[in-house]
């Protein structure tokens, strides 16, 4: 049976029996930076587990991807060197959410395991939770026989997503591959290899805190079946990678290397481990990670780069990755035809970052290869050398580690965190000086009092507020801020206004806070910037008269035109996504903005830089849309209908259930919560002014709105304007006019050119009657003032049989040159020799080849006792050759 087949099989089991059939989620959750797929069920249905999310229907289904390499769930140092440990996995699970619990669940799988995809029931074993009784004899009134049903530990049969979560005890399903290989009969409990999990069945019926256990108010089943396991048992292999998922992969870095299966276990190993990456980058890629040294993106790096070297090992001397990662988007065209869509941008990706990988690549070996030498076979590679490797020269700890292993050798891993540890601190050091951290508590206090503000200004520039708390601000006894709390702000004091509503924008999703001022009576307050902390919009600015007291009632007016150039850029950045999308590919995704008034700011995922003609088009796609001069819709939706229906949201920003909607109808729909313009028309001109990489992996564009675009261009046409007048020619002549100066210039640099040559002619002919005939070779030194190289050569054609000595003086520096004519060189002569002994003379050094040599010095008071000296090196080497 297909793997294809037994994906199948699985969720039409489970929809048969009132499952609904939820499609994979990105390896990126969608609410959480800081986490990949490790588990389907603990991380897509956390909150419905403990009740904090409801769901319309309570059973599911999935195929879900996953990714282990790194914290409590990481698989990577074990990746080829066993036949069933990955990286990238598909986690087949079946999920009750308060339905049915351990009665029904056990039957469930049993049913699917030994009828729908086949499996021998003589051969699987089951383990339950050592104080799980209910489990245990619900299998034995399923039928299960007893000898092969054993109880365990909590370490093996408790299952928990970490230290806080939901959790229960669980029930494994376990398949003896029999005695080919081991002769342990004593089933899954004493560890043998012979007994492979292939399925757990998780009684999520707890939830653990930092203060204890708690049972759930629901029930729920969540179960995991990795289904590289389950491929295995069916397709009747003991390894993963003999299934139909890795055979093609592994034929097709076969077929690279010229390598062939089975030949060698270190071989193996690393077509294993190649095939792994393979998978896990082409689907990371695909979901939107692009290497670089950070976060997701450096778990990506580190799992391309250690393929990439396991391919060195194998002696591919090219880049060669990028076929392995486009064989895997083919080979997932039906599964995930999303990522078949994107194969050609994941080769262009995984291939620039070979390329990248493999130009520090060698210098980085022979840095490593010589430390080890020096460390000895059980010696410990130094921690500042590691940190170099990663630092400098695109090492990841991890391969560093690993390639020391293959020698013998340890990695002093303390002194890694060490060096690693300085460089934050200096990092850290560059930072210091905010302190705005220090009122991190203070914020969370005062929003747990007033809870958040409520905001107004989507319609609104100017409103009444109450002034509910007031935060002055003063300069600290060591240069930190401080903060506190206070009944009052008197003139020229500065601090945080907080009102109970506001039309003032906090700084939030790149755009940044509004100005404007409050007044109430004699008092005034300038806003200088409004920021947001714990849902507070806290406006941060100077008394300017009178004093600001906490229940005043003050009229909020925001600065209205610096907000309109705000809301022309943050629309024309929502074009500009839409628009970049659509010239560059659906990979495009927000890095990160900034909507300021005199400019916008767009980071985004792209592999390379963008041609002219790509910034043209996008220019054109956005101006379009300005021209349409339509009206903008927002919306407040449930956020995954939002999404269904395309919205494009950011991966790691935290989004209410219930979320705000800005479309622009037949071109864009975002998730944001800014200021926007009513109607596009109101952007006005937009121009892009410039276009970068700011990381691997990840472009900056800025660009202009309004008047500052009109004032860009306008600078621009006046520099034009400027070289035309200097040109003495009209705006639209300035290219041609150039080109003419160009062409001219070019002539007279040849006509120069061939004069110097003409003169070195001259000054070769002058030279010749300076040469001495010394045993039959004729031996020149002279001073000449030129190209010596192009000089020399043409003396030694005149010359015949010749060596020939120059010296340029180059300012208070002096250049030496000697060169040989191929008869001689070597055999009578060594221009090189001759070079080191005239070279102190002139307070220098040199050498080189017997044909030819340069050198060096700083006396030009030696240049004539290093010529005669010449002459006499010469004739001491011819009369001993």
């Amino acid at each position: 049976m297909k793997v294809a087949e037994i994906r199948q099989r699985f969720l039409s089991c489970f929809a048969d029996r009132g499952h609904e059939v939820v499609p994979s989620a990105p390896l990126v959750p969608f609410n959480d930076p800081t986490l990949f797929f490790v588990n389907a069920g603990m991380v897509q249905f956390k909150d419905v587990f403990t009740g904090k999310e409801q769901r319309e229907t309570r059973r599911a289904t999935s195929v879900q991807k996953c990714l282990r390499v790194s914290g409590k769930h990481n698989d990577l140092e074990n990746v080829g060197r066993t036949p069933r440990h990955h990286t990238f996995f598909e986690m087949l699970g079946n999920f009750s959410f308060g339905d049915y619990f351990k009665t029904e669940a056990i039957p469930m799988a049993w049913e699917l395991l030994t009828g729908d995809l086949g499996m021998d029931p003589e051969r699987l074993w089951v383990t339950v939770f050592e104080e799980d009784d209910e489990a245990y004899d619900l299998w034995l009134q399923n039928g299960f026989p007893e000898a092969r049903l054993q109880r365990m530990d909590a370490k093996e049969n408790f299952w928990s997503m970490g230290d806080i979560g939901p959790c229960g005890p669980c029930s494994e399903i376990h398949y003896d591959h029999g005695p080919a290989i081991s002769s342990d009969e004593r089933g899954p409990a004493f560890g043998s290899d012979r007994y492979v999990e292939i399925w757990n069945l998780v009684f999520m019926q707890f939830e653990q805190s930092a203060t204890g256990r708690t049972l759930l108010p629901n029930p729920s089943i969540d179960t995991g079946a990795g289904l590289e396991r389950i491929a295995a048992v069916v397709q009747g292999v003991y390894s993963n990678y003999d299934t139909d998922i890795f055979q093609p992969l592994l034929d097709k870095g076969s077929e690279i290397s010229g390598v062939p299966q089975g030949r060698a276990d270190e071989s193996d190993v690393a077509m294993w481990v190649i095939a792994d990456h393979a998978r896990a980058t082409a689907f990371l890629v695909s979901d939107g990670i692009m290497p670089s040294n950070e976060g997701r993106g450096y778990v990506l790096r580190r799992l391309m780069r250690r393929a990439i070297r396991f391919g060195v090992k194998l002696g591919i001397d090219r880049p060669f990755f990028h076929e392995i990662t486009g064989s895997v988007a083919h080979q997932f065209r039906e599964a995930y035809p999303e990522v078949d869509a994107r194969q050609g941008f994941i080769e262009e990706v995984v291939r620039g970052e070979e390329e990248r990988f493999r130009h520090t690549l060698d210098r980085g070996m022979k840095l490593l290869d010589g430390e080890l030498e020096r460390a000895g076979q059980g010696g410990v590679l130094p921690g500042d050398v590691a940190f170099t490797l990663s630092d400098t020269y695109g090492f990841p700890l991890d391969l560093t580690r690993l390639i020391a292993e293959e020698q013998g050798a340890s990695v002093d891993e303390p002194g890694f965190d060490a060096a690693l540890e300085e460089q934050r601190a200096r990092g850290r050091a560059a930072w210091k000086g905010s302190g705005e951290r220090a009122v991190a508590d203070l914020w969370f206090h005062l929003a747990e009092e007033h809870g958040p503000t409520h905001f107004i200004g989507y319609t609104k520039d100017e409103s009444a507020g109450t002034v509910v708390a007031l935060v002055k601000r003063t300069a600290g006894a060591d240069g930190e801020p401080d903060y506190e709390v206070v009944e009052r702000l008197e003139q020229d004091e500065t601090g945080f206004v907080l009102l109970d509503r506001t039309p003032f924008y906090a700084e939030a999703g790149g755009q940044v806070g509004d100005h404007g001022g409050l007044r109430g009576g004699d008092s005034a307050f300038r806003v200088d910037d409004t920021v947001n902390a714990e849902q507070l919009h806290l406006h941060q600015g100077t008394v300017t008269s009178g004093t600001v007291t906490v229940g005043d009632g003050l009229q909020a007016v925001v600065d209205v035109e610096r907000r309109n150039h705000i809301r022309r850029n943050h629309t024309a950045t929502h074009l500009m996504h839409a628009a970049l999308r659509q010239v560059l590919g659906d990979h495009v995704a927000q890095k990160g903005s900034l909507v300021a008034p005199d400019r916008l700011r767009f980071d985004f995922s792209h592999h390379k830089p963008m041609t002219e003609e790509e910034v043209r088009r996008v220019e054109e796609l956005v101006h379009g849309e300005i021209l349409r001069n339509v009206a903008l819709n927002t919306n407040i939706e449930d956020l995954e209908s939002a999404k269904s229906a395309g919205a494009m949201a950011l991966f790691g920003e935290k989004y209410d259930e219930q979320v705000r909607v800005v479309r622009v109808p037949g071109f864009s729909t975002e998730l944001c919560g800014g200021t926007h313009c009513r109607r596009t028309g109101d952007i006005g001109p937009f121009h892009i002014t410039s276009e970068s990489g700011i990381a691997a992996g990840v472009r900056r564009i800025e660009a202009q709105t309004g008047m500052g675009a009109h004032r860009w261009v306008q600078a621009h046409l006046d520099t034009l304007n400027a070289t035309a007048a200097r040109l003495r020619t009209s705006p639209d002549n300035v290219l041609p006019s150039l080109q003419r100066l160009q062409d001219e210039r070019k002539k007279l640099e040849r006509e120069l050119e061939s004069a110097r040559r003409e003169l070195a002619k001259r000054a070769a002919g002058d030279l010749l009657s300076q040469a001495r005939d010394i045993d039959g070779v004729k031996v020149l030194a002279a001073e000449f003032d030129g190209d010596l190289r192009e000089q020399a050569d043409r003396l030694r054609d005149q010359l015949g049989t010749a060596l020939v000595v120059l010296v340029a003086r180059r300012g208070a520096k002096v250049q030496l040159l000697a060169a040989a004519t191929k008869d001689i060189a070597g055999s009578r002569v060594h221009a090189g020799k001759v070079i080191q002994e005239i070279a102190p003379l002139v307070g220098g050094r040199g050498g080189g080849r017997p044909d030819m040599a340069q050198g060096g010095g700083v006396d030009t008071a030696g240049i004539s006792a290093a010529l005669e000296r010449a002459y006499d090196v010469a004739g001491a080497q011819l009369k001993s050759a």
